[in-house]
């Protein structure tokens, strides 16, 4: 009883500290706090050291499965454990529903998203403009959202933004007509063209969402024109003074501005601090990606970057939540893992065998499964392929073997392609899915494809169609 006290009044002045220390260890045990570093350093050194790094193709295997491409579920509960998995990140919107979801999700149907969305329990936020009919989109568990949705950047001001960003922050939630005749008030030119691209400036700046997909999938298929039933709305004049119809205000306007469109700063409420959505973002990167490196943060456009998280994933480390270790070699050597990613990422070093070769693999280039030109280099080939919106990659076994660029019309050929032409099968799967119109490969390795024979041979004997500037499959 004598020592009992005196250890307790060491632990309260920060001296000594109790807990279950070694492995046979009874009841409570006493340890100095110096002592304790010492033994939580030693014993990360020696997890760090039981990890063999495995090979950097291990890590374009062990992506896919981690993130549950190529699952067969098919039910409302596999479309939620892929969101988990994928929110947060930016996602482009022309590829979200025809590849990334379809790839996770067996027979996706866009209805399920729909019924999260409308439930109220996923919501999403646009990150970015990709140009006039496409951007990057956020999609989130609302209880997620304010950890996990960044603060605008940089937001438009323009006096038509102001306008509508006032009538959404004062009057709440807003159908077309209500953001039009706002527009008028304000006496900004408020033809549907003009309401439209402004609305959607707000949009990609993270600003305003709506409570459905249905004017973004309007606005990524090209339907951005006016309805027939809006088309005195392009003839409106922004000189007009007098009031606004109501019978002209209750016709719909174009497909990419309907719904009701709200302000996401509420999305943000309760606040949390800074070091709270820290440590929500570090563990979603690491729900997504399982093994975390600094290209993978840096691919994602996290906020903060790497470094935004970094001090959270060491502090995790020495709670026994994630690992830090050398897991694939020839990235950095900030690596952080869950414990059980760990175990699967080293199970992946085992391939298909040669009875049963693994099959190929087609993902978007953008796709977050796919880790060639953000985690891992591209293989030496004769152009230079990317992570553009529209392009695909195909797979197998890890090993990149052809670079679809987007329009369809050119690929590009990796060293594993040489040996293996089962990438002709996997290209065409993308036009007898209807993810492709058509496949007219004009150019092969940056050149006209006439003068590589032997893949013209190969496609041709595959179902392509010889065509007048090179082989062609159609749908």
């Amino acid at each position: 009883a004598r020592a009992r006290a005196a250890l307790e009044e060491l632990e309260r002045q920060g001296r000594v500290v109790r807990g279950e220390f070694r492995p046979d260890g009874i009841e409570r045990e006493w340890c100095h706090h110096d002592v304790l570093r010492v033994l939580r350093r030693r014993s990360l050194a020696a997890l760090r050291s039981e990890v063999e790094p495995v090979e950097p193709d291990v890590l374009a295997r062990f992506l896919p499965s981690w993130q549950h491409v190529g699952s067969t579920r098919r039910s409302l509960d596999a479309l939620a454990e892929v969101l988990t998995t994928l929110q947060g990140a930016a996602l482009p919107a022309s590829v979200l529903e025809s590849s990334i979801l379809p790839a996770r999700v067996s027979g996706y149907q866009p209805s399920d998203l729909d019924t999260l969305l409308m439930a109220g329990e996923v919501v999403w936020v646009g990150a970015s403009s990709l140009g006039s009919g496409d951007g990057r989109v956020r999609l989130l568990w609302r209880d997620q959202a304010p950890a996990l949705i960044p603060e605008p950047s940089d937001p438009p001001d323009s006096e038509l933004h102001g306008a509508l960003r006032r009538r959404l922050l004062e009057r709440g939630a807003s159908f077309w007509p209500e953001l039009v005749a706002a527009a008028q008030a304000a006496g900004c030119n408020y033809t549907d063209a003009s309401v439209l691209g402004a609305l959607w400036d707000l949009v990609w700046a993270g600003e305003i969402t709506n409570d459905s997909l249905t004017p973004l999938r309007a606005l990524v298929s090209g339907a951005v024109g006016v309805g027939g039933g809006a088309r005195g709305g392009a003839r409106r004049s922004a000189r007009t003074t007098r009031r606004p119809s109501v019978r002209a205000l209750s016709r719909l306007g174009p497909p990419a501005g309907t719904g009701r469109w709200a302000p996401v700063a509420p999305l943000r409420l309760p606040a949390v601090s800074a070091t709270e959505a820290a440590t929500v973002r570090a563990l979603q990167l690491l729900e997504r990606y399982g093994v975390l490196t600094r290209e993978m943060a840096l691919a994602e456009w996290a906020e903060g970057g790497f470094a935004g998280v970094y001090p959270l994933l060491k502090e995790m480390e020495e709670r026994g939540q994630v690992r830090r270790g050398y897991f694939v070699a020839g990235l950095g050597a900030a690596q952080f893992a869950l414990p059980g990613a760990v175990d699967r990422l080293r199970d992946h070093r085992h391939i298909g065998t040669p009875a049963e070769p693994e099959a190929p693999l087609v993902l978007a280039a953008c796709d977050p499964a796919q880790p060639y030109g953000a985690a891992l280099a591209w293989p030496p080939s004769p152009a230079r392929p990317s992570r553009a919106v529209g392009a695909f990659v195909v797979l197998r076994d890890g090993q990149p073997l052809v670079f679809l660029e987007r329009g369809a019309r050119s690929i590009t050929r990796f060293p594993a392609a040489v040996d293996d032409p089962s990438w002709v099968g996997a290209l065409a799967t993308l036009v007898s899915s209807g993810l492709l119109r058509s496949l007219e490969i004009r150019k092969v390795d940056g050149a006209p494809s006439a003068e590589h024979p032997d893949v013209v041979a190969l496609l041709l004997s595959s179902g392509f169609k010889a065509g007048y500037r090179g082989p062609i499959l159609r749908h």
